[in-house]
């Protein structure tokens, strides 16, 4: 019923349109000669690729402005590209690959789409007796759909291009073109999923490593009849699997294929077999109350960070100084613990909406930008100088001079500050929390987030609600003055930490950066403590120093991270040419390639290769140990990979001293790396 339902739309679609779109629009693409609302262009990477070997080659496709094209399994409508190969002798054609789809919902019709320009890849494998020099005439007939919200009209084009048989020489523009549209692909997963079908409901359990990101997760099936493609899809992570539960299809029985997409132009190629599945709602109940479990722990011990417990501190001292107005003192920390809980409900919608945009972004996104990491440096410095009497900023102890009105919102906008300055810290039970978060709904996610302030709120709710525990605290006097000062050294810490992660993104040179800002910036807020010890003004002055401040840092910051270097018995990241170089020395290589959603990969690395008699062992024989990192699909490690024939990880290669690279199992043990040097 789902084949018919969805051929009987297609085909009153495309009747439909061809029968009322003007006559100069059907007489492009199939109907005529006039401009494509899609252009279609054949490339080949090498135009003399070698005998003997494969040539990748792409359909390029450029629909205009509102034009949309599909993927190979279209949706509820539209058609996808098909493909009559034309080809000289020695030469045959490999099936197509598609990109990652996008998802278009027109009139309930759920459309698995291209909305921008995109590539269906392929591969030409030339036979081995094939002559240098030899032309390749290659013709391709490709059809395709285009359409766009309201109308649709078939296309095609005669697409040809010519090859030369040659050493398969490539240009650096045309391999960076084809690396491009390669990480566009589905890679596969490697571990099969799990699904069951139960009262029409489909669910399907996917080995996904918790700390892999993931975000806009869709699942596009391949398997015609897997699942309903317009219904909604229920997504939460549960440990190291993504739980998936939708509208099942008419014919879910067997092993299926799917893309499950996991970002923006991202996703895997997945495999699954029937099996028992948990309801996802049971799963997600129990997903929400650990992370709100985990936010609230992991926000109660951000307390004692050297981040945020100086502030912490002065609250204290300020309830110290209260006295007994019980009614003052509830309600300022009431208004604390709302601005700490609405700042981190904030931070999580932006890190949410970042992610939505296709932005990989995680908690405390703020420190993968060095810019962000200078102006946190710049602030714990003014704070730290503050607390220890360098000048006078009153709104750190009770937030009066941040609002410029009374307790109550002085004490909100110290506890939203609070929230800012206490993303350089990241305490325990936080990573689980922050990971389920990513991938729970929109309100359950945003719920986590305020769990996280309110455990970071709780101290000071608890100390103000409880009469005698404020009982026990001292009376103010002299020591409040040595207590600031005292708390002044964790923050000066946290700066230091800043501008040691500073150096880590841009290297000394941004190092040298930041500690110059953060010098100027000290300079400027003595000149103000000067002015203000002789009741004279200085503020603006000031704060219009630090913004220049800011300014000039923001323009010296180096844009491009240091290149790495590596020790000579350390773990070197993949690099073809160091490879090659490495091999024509002499020296044994075991090369493997990892991925951090890869769980095969994991289970290895912690089974086999980062065992102490491993790394032992290969350290006595002299063994390099190259690693290539494929979590972000680096284009040069998918060239390698597609080179041994693999198209996708883990792959573990020996290269002994003279001998070509020796596949290892998919599947280490210690003993199976250990005996390769004996």
């Amino acid at each position: 019923m789902q084949i018919f339902h969805v051929l009987l739309m297609t085909l009153a679609l495309i009747m439909g349109t061809a029968l009322s779109v003007p006559t100069s629009a059907r007489a492009q693409g199939a109907f005529g000669s006039g401009t494509p609302n899609i252009a279609a262009r054949l490339v080949a990477q090498s135009h003399a690729p070698a005998a003997g070997r494969d040539v990748s080659i792409a359909f390029a496709m450029a629909p205009a402005p509102g034009w949309h094209g599909y993927w190979e399994n279209p949706g509820d409508a539209g058609l996808g590209m098909t493909v009559k190969w034309t080809l000289p002798p020695g030469v045959t054609a490999r099936a197509l690959r598609y990109p990652v789809p996008e998802t278009l919902m027109i009139a309930g019709l759920m459309n698995h789409v291209y909305e921008g320009p995109y590539a269906v890849l392929s591969a030409l494998t030339l036979a081995p007796g094939l002559a240098k020099g030899m032309r390749l005439p290659i013709r391709a007939r490709a059809d395709w759909l285009a359409c766009t919200d309201t109308i649709c009209v078939p296309e095609g084009a005669d697409l040809a291009i010519d090859l030369v048989v040659g050493e398969g020489a490539a240009g650096a523009g045309d391999v960076a073109r084809f690396d491009a549209w390669r990480a566009r692909l589905p890679r596969p997963l490697g571990s099969e999923a799990i699904y069951a079908v139960e009262g029409g409901r489909l669910r399907l359990s996917v080995p996904f490593p918790a700390e892999a990101k993931a975000n806009a997760v869709h699942l596009f099936p391949l398997t015609e009849g897997f699942a309903r493609y317009a219904a909604d899809q229920k997504v939460i992570r549960n440990g190291d699997r993504l739980l998936i539960e939708t509208v099942a299809g008419a014919g879910a029985s067997g092993p299926v294929k799917a893309v499950l997409r996991t970002g923006a132009h991202s996703g895997f190629l997945i495999a699954a077999t029937p099996g028992k599945v948990a309801a996802v709602e049971q799963d997600r109940a129990q997903t929400l109350l650990i992370a709100l479990g985990a936010a609230l722990l992991g926000g109660l011990l951000l307390n004692i960070m050297p981040c945020v417990f100086p502030i912490l501190g002065l609250k204290a001292m300020k309830l110290a100084r209260a006295g007994g107005d019980e009614r003052a003192v509830r309600r300022e920390a009431l208004a604390y613990a709302a601005g700490v809980m609405l700042a981190c409900v904030a931070l999580g919608a932006t890190l949410l909406a970042l992610r939505a945009a296709g932005i990989a972004a995680g908690w405390a996104f703020q420190l993968q930008d060095p810019r962000i990491i200078l102006l946190l440096l710049l602030l714990v410095t003014a704070i730290a100088f503050n607390l220890a009497g360098l000048f006078d900023l009153r709104g750190f102890g009770g937030g009066e001079a941040l609002a410029g009105r009374g307790g109550m919102t002085g004490a909100f906008w110290t506890g939203a500050l609070v929230a800012f300055v206490a993303t350089p810290c990241t305490g325990p039970f936080m990573g689980a929390a922050m990971g389920a978060a990513l991938v729970l709904p929109l309100a359950d996610a945003l719920a986590v987030f305020a769990g996280l302030g309110l455990g970071l709120a709780l101290p000071f709710l608890i100390i103000a609600h409880v009469p005698p525990l404020r009982a026990r605290l001292p009376r103010p006097g002299a020591w409040m003055i040595r207590a600031q000062k005292l708390l002044s050294l964790p923050m000066f810490a946290t700066a230091i930490g800043l501008a040691w992660l500073l150096g880590q993104q841009r290297g000394v040179a941004g190092m040298t950066v930041g500690l110059a800002c953060a010098l100027a910036l000290a300079l400027a807020l003595w000149w103000l403590g000067l002015r203000q010890r002789a009741a004279r003004g200085g503020g603006l002055v000031a704060a219009l120093s630090a913004l220049a401040v800011l300014g000039l840092g923001l323009a010296l910051l180096p844009t491009e991270r240091p290149a790495l270097a590596a020790t000579r018995d350390a773990t070197i990241p993949f690099d073809d040419a160091r490879l090659a170089d490495l091999r024509r020395t002499g020296k044994p290589v075991f090369l493997y390639f990892t991925a951090d959603w890869c769980l095969t990969c994991k289970a290895n690395e912690a089974a086999a290769i980062d065992r102490a008699e491993t790394r032992t062992a290969f350290a006595r024989a002299g063994v390099q140990v190259m690693m290539g990192d494929w979590t972000s699909a680096d284009p040069a490690i998918t060239r390698f990979l597609e080179g041994q024939g693999r198209s996708g990880v883990p792959l573990y290669l020996w290269y002994a001293p003279g001998r070509e690279g020796q596949v290892l199992p998919q599947l280490l043990t210690s003993a199976t790396l250990t005996d390769l040097v004996r």
